[in-house]
């Protein structure tokens, strides 16, 4: 019936698997900030929010090698703001395992933020957080995709 609930691993809800109340940071925030909070929590990745705990983009280990390190520049003497990803796409909390894994498929990314209603940053998924939950050979093509795409920053 057109009504009924699938079920399986695509009717999962992005918040029955994602890390919640991830620690963020600010994009006038110091890099250092952004790699202490990556160690603490053992990521590679942490997202920038405003005043208001809008998302407004991410920062990733990769982005401070890439865009600071490897330019040759201290990365003790950059904000955020200069090696932060603007344009993300993110998730509602309520969307499905089968949304979240296209997102990643299609952006080639292998972490998606989770925003509510208000696009306030609530968790993230992540290809670990995926691979307890959604059917193995659903991840396992989607991260072969990512691992073949085009670098992406």
């Amino acid at each position: 019936m057109a009504n009924e609930r699938k079920s399986g691993p695509g009717s999962r809800r992005v918040r029955d698997i994602m890390t919640a109340d991830p620690a963020c940071v600010r994009d006038s925030d110091g890099i250092a900030e952004a790699a202490r909070i990556m160690k603490r929590e053992d990521a590679g990745v942490v997202p920038i929010i405003d005043n208001d705990r809008k998302l407004v983009g991410i920062i990733t280990d990769r982005d401070i090698v890439v865009r600071l390190v490897a330019e040759g520049r201290n990365p003790l003497d950059c904000r955020v703001n200069e090696a932060m990803t603007k344009h993300i796409r993110s998730v509602r909390e309520d969307a499905s395992v089968d949304e979240v894994l296209e997102i990643m498929r299609s952006a080639n990314v292998r972490r998606v933020p989770v925003c509510d209603a208000n696009d306030n940053i609530v968790g993230i998924v992540s290809m670990g957080d995926l691979a307890t939950d959604a059917n193995e050979k659903k991840v396992g093509d989607v991260v072969q995709d990512i691992s073949e795409a085009r670098p992406n920053n």
